[in-house]
């Protein structure tokens, strides 16, 4: 019988690609050529027998399998991440890291370029970002969180980070043809399924705005960097949500519809847990990023 665990080295090379959603800036996270990314997991849908990208699309997407490893590891790689920082907070005196959980899209679009300002800052503080699927948890070995909602939660003291706002987006390619909301009607839109009914939707946004439905085929998602690599590829028009899309627009590899916006009741929030706030670092990283929240 076969051994049922592949190598974790092939769990780790899908986890990273699925989450940053190519195979180049896969590649250059593992400091590993792209080539060997797609020889990685090859070797894997060769040890569970099944393909988990359908590499008929452009960029490549999760086949029904695929998402469910994508799943999966997400989650598994997520509880050693946990387990090994509660490992090391039983070290007397250890106050030089922090553990701090959000989405998969919050860290890669809005923490993660961010954190070398506080290294700037911090140099003897490290920095542990545990990535989830849906909204983070108070778990074990978690110092902070960031999460999106009320506020209203017993697990911590809440800090307002910032309010979101929703707007489409869409590739420079797709701008003679999206120039106000009534043209939405005659492009692909791009579809992210949530769980979350906080986030909304496009049929959420279409209805709040008094437009009729899309008729057209669009695509749908179950990750939303897959997402942003679409609208980036010009594939259609993603609901961009300014905290994962806003330096993209910024950055001019995405355009913002004018006149546009939401603003759901939500926000983002910090979550400080009781047990964390005898922790010097963690105070000093929710300063910062208070700080850079409001920057």
């Amino acid at each position: 019988m076969s051994d049922p665990l592949p190598p974790l080295r092939l769990l780790t090379v899908f986890e990273t690609l699925t989450r940053l959603g190519s195979t180049q800036r896969a590649a250059n996270a593992l400091n590993v050529t792209q080539p060997a990314v797609s020889q990685a997991v090859k070797a894997l849908e060769e040890h569970v027998g099944i393909r988990l990208l359908d590499r008929a699309t452009r960029p490549a997407t999760l086949t029904p399998a695929g998402e469910i490893m994508r799943a999966g590891i997400a989650e598994g790689l997520s509880r050693i991440g946990a387990a090994i920082e509660e490992v090391r907070s039983l070290r007397a005196g250890d106050d030089t890291s922090v553990t701090v959980a959000c989405t998969v899209g919050t860290a890669t679009y809005w923490l993660m370029p961010r954190l070398a300002g506080f290294y700037n800052d911090y140099p003897e503080i490290g920095v542990n970002v545990l990535t989830t699927v849906a909204s983070p948890e108070v778990a074990p070995g978690v110092d902070l969180v960031i999460r999106y909602g009320t506020g209203e939660w017993s697990d911590g003291e809440t800090m307002k980070l910032f309010d979101e706002r929703v707007v489409p987006v869409f590739a420079p390619a797709l701008a003679e043809r999206v120039r106000t909301v009534a043209d939405l009607a005659a492009v692909p839109l791009l579809n992210v399924v949530q769980s979350d009914r906080t986030w909304l939707g496009w049929s959420d946004y279409l209805e709040r705005k008094g437009l009729p439905p899309n008729r057209l085929p669009g695509r749908t998602f179950t990750n939303y960097i897959q997402a942003t690599q679409a609208a980036l590829a010009g594939q259609g028009v993603m609901l961009g949500w300014q905290s994962n899309t806003a330096d993209l627009v910024r950055e001019g590899r995405l355009i913002a519809l004018p006149d546009a916006e939401l603003l759901p009741r939500e926000a983002f929030y910090l979550v400080f847990p009781a047990r964390s706030r005898g922790k010097a670092a963690c105070r000093v990283f929710a300063d910062w990023v208070q700080g850079a929240a409001a920057s």
